[in-house]
């Protein structure tokens, strides 16, 4: 059996968990036409109706350029119906190489992210919900290999690995890491404060009547991590992010945030300084929208690809803006913008004072 198919029957079968009558929802590039087809088959053999989404090189970047008004406030009326009533629905990520650079409008950026905002405001409350099973994946290509700073091969080898497609049966490693982490979460849901300190952070976040979630390789693939909504007006202190992270297509590094009753009151970056202004000038942004701790060990290397590297065993993570709906969260915004920080040489977690978590292992 090839990884290809190996990862297919995963994404089906324990990610989605699909059955006989349901309505998929794919969104992909062209790119991952080989896992598609995989997936396809599969779902043919359920008896589940799948809806494929192909997006090409430069689509949404090109419009970006333009100014006309009613071509970026149009969104497929389509697109809202299938979001609305799929029951599952799964984005590959599979980037195109970004050779071309292509400058935007601001104006139209703005119209634009109004035009899709109704589109994630249907996404963000299915989920908080209940109604909507969904997953997160990735597809290697090229542009992403070359972002990781790997080649192909290795870039294949390392979502093998992340994903544990290189076990005879992956779901195995997903269960099993599932069962651990329930504990964390149940201990995590009867918490009042958290704590996370370093040599150059302590940041604290009141969690309590929120619901802290068990991400166990169904939402995102691969996924190890818990998380949940902070209190927006709890957060208070400093943090240090020492993992790379990418916004709008740049990369940022070391950002160092202030904050003050849930508001960011001053930030720094090494590099992307202008980027980050332009995060925190969208509305929204400057409040958190969640807080996680990383628990994949298969995944110690960072790729300046959110969906692996806030998995990275040993690590933390917050992220500024859109809230989860099914945490509790309330925090409205165009982003959710995930910062990541490394834990394992010295941090600790504090749970209403009591140390639960150091140098990036669970004392729990």
């Amino acid at each position: 059996m090839t990884w290809i198919r190996k990862y297919a029957e995963l994404l089906a079968h324990y990610s989605l968990y699909l059955k006989k009558g349901e309505l998929v929802y794919l969104r992909t590039t062209t790119l991952a036409h080989e896992l598609v087809s995989e997936f396809s088959k599969i779902c043919i053999d359920l008896g589940v109706r799948l809806e494929v989404e192909f997006d090409f090189q430069y689509k949404e970047e090109y419009l970006l350029r333009s100014n006309d008004v009613e071509l970026l406030n149009y969104f497929s009326p389509h697109k809202i119906n299938l979001i609305s009533n799929c029951d599952a629905y799964i984005l590959i990520r599979a980037p195109y190489s970004n050779i071309e650079k292509f400058e935007s409008i601001p104006e139209s950026e703005n119209i634009r992210t109004k035009a899709i905002n109704n589109f994630q405001e249907i996404y963000f409350k299915r989920l908080g919900d209940g109604s909507l099973k969904r997953n997160l994946c990735q597809y290697p290509t090229e542009s992403a290999a070359q972002l990781a700073g790997m080649s192909l091969d290795q870039y294949i080898e390392f979502i093998i690995q992340s994903c544990s497609l290189n076990l005879e049966d992956p779901s195995m490693f997903w269960k099993e890491l599932s069962k651990q982490q329930t504990a964390y979460v149940d201990y995590l849901n009867k918490i009042e404060h958290l704590t996370f300190e370093h040599n150059d952070t302590k940041i604290s976040c009141r969690t309590q009547g929120r619901t802290w979630i068990n991400s166990d390789g169904k939402s995102n693939m691969p996924s190890g991590e818990v998380f949940t909504s902070p209190i927006e007006d709890s957060v208070d202190g400093e943090i240090f992010f020492n993992y790379p992270t990418v916004i709008f297509g740049e990369i940022i590094e070391d950002i160092h945030l202030v904050v003050e009753k849930g508001f960011v009151q001053n930030f720094s970056a090494r590099i992307g300084q202008k980027t980050l202004e332009k995060v925190f000038s969208i509305e929204g942004a400057r409040r958190f929208g969640e807080v996680a701790i990383g628990t994949n060990f298969n995944i110690q290397k960072a790729t300046n690809n959110i969906l692996f590297d806030e998995k990275i065993g040993g690590s933390v993570h917050m992220a500024v803006g859109q809230s989860y709906y099914q945490c509790g969260g309330i925090n409205k915004s165009s982003i959710h913008w995930d910062l990541i920080k490394d834990m394992k040489q010295g941090g600790k977690i504090y749970a209403d004072s009591n140390l639960i978590y150091e140098n990036g292992k669970f004392l729990i």
